[in-house]
């Protein structure tokens, strides 16, 4: 069997990270559950370039091929910091370049971190409505994460655990996506 696809994109304007830092364990255990083939977009790599584009034609190269990578993965795993209730101006921008039927039928794993758990309903709230109107599948459980929930850059126990819950429950998706869609 051909390993998936998975495309994680961590949203963060900084590295290091705690946002990539949970990105990283939530890849971890998908990698120790299935087959798996990661591409990883950063925005703090693709974010310059990104910021200064208006259309996806204006976006320059490194932004291009991780839009192509997102219109592509088997499974896209996105992470953002949450600012004001919502994820990032260039998460959303970034977004706004995709094409609206590249992610139809895609499995999306949903995740957020913020400072304090006021910002927790962001996931169903923002990106779950955002990730509806491309028609992709997100996950049905997705993890948030606050400051405290690491040590550093590295995910607590407790953290690990809401995020092995929340894969136990797209391993069962996972088996059983992908639609084709007609043009």
């Amino acid at each position: 069997m051909t390993a998936l696809k998975l495309v994680s994109l961590s949203a963060s304007p900084h590295e290091p990270s705690k946002t990539t830092a949970l990105l990283d364990a939530i890849v971890a255990q998908l990698a120790e559950r299935l087959d798996v083939a990661e591409r990883r977009v950063l925005m703090t790599e693709i974010g310059p370039e990104l910021g200064r584009s208006l259309s996806r034609d204006g976006v320059g190269e490194k932004a291009a091929d991780a839009l192509d990578a997102v219109e592509s993965a088997d499974l896209l795993v996105v992470t953002t910091p949450t600012y004001r209730a919502t994820y990032t101006g260039l998460f959303k921008h970034f977004f706004d370049f995709v094409h609206q039927d590249a992610l139809v039928g895609t499995p999306v794993f949903l995740s957020a971190i913020g400072g304090n758990v006021s910002h927790s309903l962001s996931i169903d709230h923002q990106l779950r409505p955002l990730f509806s109107f491309f028609r992709a599948i997100s996950l049905p459980v997705g993890v948030f994460a606050q400051n405290a929930d690491f040590d550093g850059y590295t995910a607590r126990a407790d953290l690990l655990s809401t995020i092995r819950v929340a894969v136990d429950h797209a391993l069962p998706i996972l088996g059983a996506t992908r639609v084709q869609v007609s043009p």
